[in-house]
């Protein structure tokens, strides 16, 4: 059985989508077999492997409406050799089509749940917000991975999402847990940056990973090519971090 993890943060602009995708290339670096699931309707993370979302007609979003199923949506062997369930702005539709669907909340966990067992990760890209296409992503996911910017404001976003995943733990997937919280942008030169880490730190109980993304060009330009940064950059500084993250991904018991 695949473990899900959702990458979540409610707030936008804090490498979610980059993180999303980096990882998972880096665990399929090691070997590890990766679906990568995009839920959010910006299909940010669709382009970023390559894929050109608005010619696609089979994406999540039909799978979910039963108009397709996993295997005529799934893109297989996408950049880095994972399998990739795209997106596109046909997502936004979503909310509007769930409303009179009974169980909407569990609706891609169930339709994942014949293929879980082909995957050793599934990562799931969320919206950057408290969407039923997010929540549908959380009651799908094992644990919730939260990355978040090294700026003054990271704990306000932080504690909002704890309670969200609370919330969701309570309601609808009492199974959920937070993975932990990753860094990103983080810029060595600043003392703010190193003072954001350690409030964060000091004030929250869950799992903090040790790895910390820096702010870093060639991560920046990488979607543009539709390649994560392994591919694109291998030995920038930006792909050794995600290399590290997905090694402490791998190797976290939870």
């Amino acid at each position: 059985m695949g473990r899900a993890i959702a990458i979540a943060n409610q707030k936008g602009g804090v490498g979610k989508t980059t993180t999303a995708i980096n990882l998972s290339a880096c665990l399929a670096e090691m070997g590890k077999r990766v679906l990568v699931i995009d839920t959010d309707p910006q299909g940010n993370t669709t382009t970023g492997l390559g894929v050109k979302k608005n010619e696609l007609d089979a994406t999540i979003y039909e799978m979910l409406l039963d108009e397709k199923n996993f295997g005529e949506c799934v893109i297989h062997n996408v950049a880095g050799g994972m399998d990739l369930l795209p997106a596109n702005v046909n997502l936004s539709g979503a909310e509007i089509d769930f409303i009179d669907l009974e169980n909407k909340e569990y609706i891609l966990r169930d339709k994942l749940k014949d293929v879980r067992k082909d995957y050793d990760f599934i990562i799931i890209d969320c919206p950057p917000s408290l969407s039923m296409l997010t929540i549908n992503a959380m009651t799908t996911a094992d644990t919730v991975l939260v990355p978040i910017q090294c700026e003054y404001y990271a704990l306000d976003g932080l504690s909002q999402l704890i309670n969200t995943v609370n919330l969701i733990r309570t309601r609808l997937h009492e199974g959920l847990e937070m993975d932990g919280i990753v860094f990103t942008m983080y810029d060595s030169r600043t003392n703010l940056a190193y003072e954001v880490v350690e409030n964060v730190k000091s004030n929250i109980r869950e799992h903090v990973y040790k790895t910390l993304i820096p702010r870093n060009i060639r991560l920046a330009e990488a979607p543009s090519y539709g390649q994560p940064i392994n591919l694109y950059e291998p030995k920038s500084a930006g792909a050794e971090a995600y290399r590290l993250l997905a090694k402490e991904v791998a190797e976290r018991k939870i």
